[in-house]
């Protein structure tokens, strides 16, 4: 594979019969996500994405449709015309520009083999673009289109080609496509769209769905993955951040998601990845601004990364970014040093394997500018907003490094919705509402074996966040007799009465701890009709 990505010619983007006639020919082979981990196994499908071909060549020698597809869009080797003939039609993907004749030497790959000599058919084909099956959420078949050898970075050292190639899906990726909410809405916006698999996503539940980019090639390429995976194309636009769709806020959405180019380095050396910003000031506008281009009640939710500096708490930093209007959840995943974090990306870039002089120039490069700026590490995780019309929106900034269940989209919904709950229950109306347990909460004791009574108690989710929190001996036997048929303050009178204590002392101190539980999701508000 050459250093050339961006610059081989892409299909057209106006054959929607070239795409879906590619389309059926892919789901009529089986070359779907399940079709290709039955075909290559799972040791060979993983390697895949660790950008490690060879499992996948020696699983794929064999002359089944499915093989010869698999070879050709998955691992970019040349196939014989013949052979692929009776997979599907090699002249109307030639004319639409998904593949190229290889005229020459047998054997020959990637872009420079696949060029050809101009309207001289070979024996050969290449295709032009990696197409990789990605399996919706309801099963849908769908694919998703890069640049030859991108479809997915960091193995293989992707940032080493030109900065304006186009990746396919990687694990922030399905990060940002797992905790989006996915309710039914009129509009949606995907900013830096990339390879198009976010706003695939949102063609599920969007009426409509606008997709933008600073790189050109981004948006043929999100077109191509829109068609070929047989959902409504999106509107396309050129530019930065919020910039396409208008800085004054004219256009609002209720959905807005965005995989940003969030990387903090010096310079903008890798369009795909990196800022351009300084420090990380692409991320915070990009939050910023999407309080004046969401409806009331819609939702934003980003990936982002954030400085830690010296001398300022990093939830303070967050909670500064949160436009006027929105509620915020913010959840930190991951904390690297800044040595940590240089190396991280140096090696995402292939960078560690050029000349050592020059490698180890980025790196203090790197440091210099962290130092500069008194950056002692980067914080990487997930960020929403929801417009609220409160006169008090609510800010949570918390950090949570634990494995959680995805899709957790229905769990931020939900978040937001307790959030609303609570903001209208003081105290009193608290205490005179119903709740019942989440499903798959345990409690769990610890303490000295054979001791009387527990250290302390713990309540520990099984779905959703997965979360653990410490609770008192009140707070385990409220929520284990929640069953949504009593109210807490009955609930709470009745534990004052077995434990002899005053039912007004523990009306007076419970509430907060109710809160708390209601808020992380152990508790479900009963709402009557």
């Amino acid at each position: 594979m050459s250093n050339s990505s961006a610059s081989v010619p892409l299909p057209a983007a106006d054959r929607p019969d070239a795409a879906r006639a590619l389309r059926d020919a892919l789901i009529e082979a089986e070359f779907t996500a399940d079709g290709l981990l039955e075909l290559l196994g799972a040791p060979a499908y993983a390697a895949l994405a660790r950008s490690e071909t060879v499992p996948a060549l020696r699983a794929t020698r064999g002359d089944s449709p499915l093989e010869t597809l698999v070879r050709l869009f998955l691992l970019q080797q040349p196939v014989a015309r013949e052979r692929l003939a009776g997979v599907l039609d090699v002249d109307l993907g030639v004319a639409s520009g998904w593949l190229r004749d290889v005229n020459g030497a047998s054997g020959a790959s990637g872009a420079a083999g696949a060029a050809g000599v101009a309207g001289v058919a070979g024996a050969e084909v290449a295709a032009t673009v990696d197409v990789r099956p990605y399996g919706g959420p309801d099963g849908e078949d769908w694919f998703i289109v890069s640049d030859l050898g991108c479809a997915v970075g960091g193995a293989g050292g992707i940032g080493s080609r030109d900065e304006g190639v186009v990746l396919g899906v990687g694990g922030a990726s399905t990060t940002l496509a797992g905790i989006t909410v996915r309710t039914p809405v009129d509009s949606a916006l995907d900013i830096g769209t990339g390879s198009g698999i976010q706003a695939l996503h949102a063609a599920r539940h969007a009426t409509h769905v606008t997709a933008t980019d600073l790189n050109s090639r981004a948006l043929h390429i999100t077109g191509l993955t829109l068609a070929l995976s047989g959902v409504q194309a999106a509107d396309l636009r050129e530019g930065s951040l919020y910039e396409p769709v208008g800085e004054g806020g004219d256009a609002r959405y209720d959905l807005i998601v965005s995989n940003p180019p969030f990387v903090i380095s010096p310079g903008a050396r890798l369009t795909y990845r990196d800022g351009g910003m300084s420090g990380d000031d692409l991320c915070r506008s990009i939050v910023q601004g999407a309080g004046q281009h969401l409806n009331e009640g819609g939702f934003a939710q980003f990936l982002a990364n954030w400085e830690h500096v010296e001398g300022e708490e990093w939830t303070e930093r967050l909670r500064s970014w949160v436009p006027r209007g929105c509620d915020a959840w913010i959840v930190q995943r991951e904390v690297q040093d800044i040595t940590q974090y240089a190396e991280l990306w140096l090696r995402d870039a292939g960078d560690h394997r050029t000349d050592p002089a020059e490698y180890a120039a980025r790196y203090d490069a790197w440091l210099d500018e962290f130092e500069a700026r008194k950056v002692k590490a980067v914080g990487f995780g997930w960020i929403t907003l929801r417009k609220t019309a409160s006169d008090e929106p609510s800010i949570t900034v918390e950090e949570w490094p634990h494995p959680v269940e995805q899709p957790l989209g229905d769990t931020v919904r939900a978040h937001f919705e307790r959030v609303d709950w609570l903001r209208t229950h003081d105290d009193a109306a608290l205490l005179q509402s119903s709740f019942t347990l989440a499903g798959e909460v345990v409690q769990e004791q610890v303490g000295l074996p054979g001791a009387e009574d527990p250290e302390h108690v713990v309540l520990r989710q099984g779905r959703g966040m997965r979360r653990a929190t410490k609770v008192d001996t009140v707070g385990a036997g409220f929520a284990g007799v929640c069953d949504g048929t009593l109210s807490a303050g009955t609930i709470l009178d009745a534990i004052a009465q077995l434990m002899g204590e005053e039912p007004v002392l523990l009306r007076d101190q419970t509430p907060a701890q109710i809160r708390t539980l209601v808020e992380q999701g152990f508790l479900e508000p009963v709402r009557r009709a």
